[in-house]
């Protein structure tokens, strides 16, 4: 067949037409990869993927979540990439998530505006509602995210009108740094004054006893002692010294505050001067302390001690003080020494837990009280200090059944080991260094011979 000059040009159209739509395709594809993305986990495990109880969650939030994660710029231990990571699995399902970094060494206003103590630490928003977030994995991220969901209908009571520390004040002993926090989670107080009010309302999530500094009138402290009778949640605040008539209440739950301010030598040794600050460094097992790892501290606190277990109440030390620790009867003042036969040494309780099945109760099933020997750790002057905020966020979210605990299975490669035998390592070992290089010489030898003999 002749090649006419046409016939040329025509070819040459066809290469380049077909060179200049390549391109295009080219720079199409790499336009549209830049708006649109897509990933996909082929993993045997799927571990790159989001639980089936994540996705079910994420699919019940309306509207968007932004993430803060305040970490160093020039992080060495990865937390950075770990949290992109992280979030990138949540984004593929719910693509309003958003990210943000922030250098705490660049803007430390701004973390102690959001109460950031650890690197890496998470700063979760959703719905007007904020919650800190130290440990990063899935699970505490999905469990974060459901009780933001659902945290806005638990209405707190505060008893007013004995002293007590105030929700929403300023001064140093108040809890006004407390109740802002726990505002942005969906709690909602307000102060009862029983002797004005001389009822609990029916829709109380949790009663808060604050330490009052005088004696509740006959008729408030027997509303208080109904309102547990019938099952009602309570946060009990108590301090050593206080001049109130609550011992009736403590008896009423079998329990008993020692005399005397705990002492503990641990503080001094940490750098505490005054020795009235007692540290409690383990937790027992339980949705209240199950993720602190951080030590608690609490300034001028008093033992608690049960004295006879009520029936159908199951109880629960959850603060105790280290052994080194004891009981001061005297004043904290000069030189203080342990009393051996006086005085009671430690371990000694400063925060208890109490629980009991309501059967018939369709509402809430289960009565829960707290009862701790120290309301100074949650004051505006002690909340930053350790783990005490996370402490009492953690206890108002128990005390008012948002406990429940998403459990997601860690995700594991299969077989991601290969186990051989000495005899086996030797053959693969004689076969890579020997029968594949003799197979490839032999075969360019044999090509070499046939095409020499044509």
């Amino acid at each position: 067949m002749e090649v006419s000059t046409q016939s040329r040009r025509a070819l040459r159209f066809q290469s380049w037409a077909f060179v200049v739509l390549f391109l295009t395709v080219i720079g199409l594809l790499a336009w549209l990869s830049t708006r649109y993305n897509m990933e996909a986990d082929w993993t045997a495990s799927g571990r790159h993927t989001l639980s089936a109880a994540s996705t079910a969650l994420l699919k019940q939030l309306d509207g968007p979540v932004t993430l803060t994660s305040f970490s160093r710029e020039d992080d060495l231990s990865g937390l950075r990439k770990r949290t992109q990571e992280l979030v990138a699995r949540y984004r593929r399902v719910k693509p309003e998530i958003t990210l943000n970094f922030v250098d705490p060494d660049l803007e430390p206003e701004r973390v102690r505006a959001a109460g950031i103590t650890l690197d890496g630490e998470l700063l979760l928003e959703y719905g007007g509602r904020r919650e800190n977030l130290k440990a990063i994995g899935e699970q505490a991220l999905t469990n974060a995210l459901q009780r933001m969901l659902r945290s806005g209908e638990r209405r707190v009571l505060f008893l007013g009108g004995h002293g007590e520390r105030k929700i929403d004040g300023e001064a140093n002993h108040d809890l006004g740094q407390w109740g802002r926090a726990l505002t942005e989670q969906g709690f909602r107080f307000a102060a009862i004054n029983l002797s004005v009010d001389p009822a609990i309302p029916a829709d109380t999530a949790v009663l808060v006893l604050a330490n009052p500094q005088t004696a509740l009138l006959p008729g408030e402290l027997q509303l208080v002692q109904e309102y547990l009778n019938n099952g009602g949640n309570l946060l009990w605040l108590s301090d050593p010294q206080e001049q109130n008539n609550t011992a009736a209440l403590a008896d009423q739950l079998g329990i008993h505050f020692l005399p005397g301010t705990l002492v503990d030598p641990t503080g001094q040794m940490l750098g505490i001067e005054h020795p009235a600050f007692v540290i409690v460094a383990e937790y027992p097992a339980h949705p209240v302390s199950e993720a602190l790892t951080t030590l608690t501290l609490f300034p001028k606190a008093h033992a608690i001690e049960l004295i006879e277990e009520k029936v159908g109440w199951r109880t629960l030390p959850l603060l105790n003080t280290l052994p080194r620790s004891w009981a001061e009867l005297g004043k904290l003042e000069g030189s203080i020494a342990f009393d051996e036969g006086v005085e009671r040494a430690g371990p000694l309780t400063i925060g208890m837990l109490l629980s009991r099945d309501l059967g018939e109760d369709e509402k809430r099933k289960q009565q829960r009280v707290a009862v701790l020997g120290d309301g100074d750790f949650l004051a505006n002057s002690y909340l930053g200090n350790g783990a005490n905020q996370e402490l009492g966020n953690r206890l108002l979210n128990w005390l008012s059944h948002d406990d429940s605990h998403i459990t997601i299975a860690p995700r594991t490669s299969p077989d991601s080991q290969l186990a051989i035998t000495p005899m086996l390592s030797m053959l693969i070992g004689f076969g890579f260094l020997l029968v594949i290089p003799g197979l490839l010489i032999g075969s360019g030898l044999l090509i070499w011979w046939r095409r020499r003999g044509r």
